[in-house]
């Protein structure tokens, strides 16, 4: 009997602890002080040099990257053809190709067919 009760116990923490891990609350980018500001184009040639070594600096990292808009979509923006930038939202500002901005996103990685970095969650930090 307190054999069965130990290891109910013992399963209901290993089942507590894995759904915690699992279901990890959802960040908030917005407001999370970015772990780094950088300029875009500085960012892309970090990730152009050494692509393994970049993604272990800045992968699911929040990062502020200042630069000019090269192209711009509905939601989402590329910044200096280096950095592409999705956003949750329509954007409330209106923006032009030539801006100068700063966008506060999480990075996911490099797009090796585009050259690119990509961050999501981004949210407009300046223009």
């Amino acid at each position: 009997m307190r054999k069965k009760a130990i290891i109910i116990i013992i399963t209901l923490g290993f089942l507590m602890i894995g759904y915690k891990y699992i279901y990890k609350d959802h960040r908030d980018i917005s407001k999370e002080k970015p772990d780094f500001e950088i300029e875009s184009v500085i960012l892309a040639k970090e990730f152009g040099m050494d692509v393994a070594l970049s993604q272990q600096k800045y992968l699911d990292k929040t990062i502020a990257v200042s630069g000019i808009i090269t192209e711009l979509n509905e939601t989402d923006i590329t910044i200096d053809d280096a950095v592409f930038c999705q956003f949750q939202n329509r954007f409330e500002k209106a923006l032009n190709v030539g801006d100068e901005v700063i966008i506060k996103g999480r990075c996911i990685g490099f797009d090796d067919l585009l050259e690119q970095v990509k961050l999501t969650e981004c949210f407009l930090i300046s223009d």
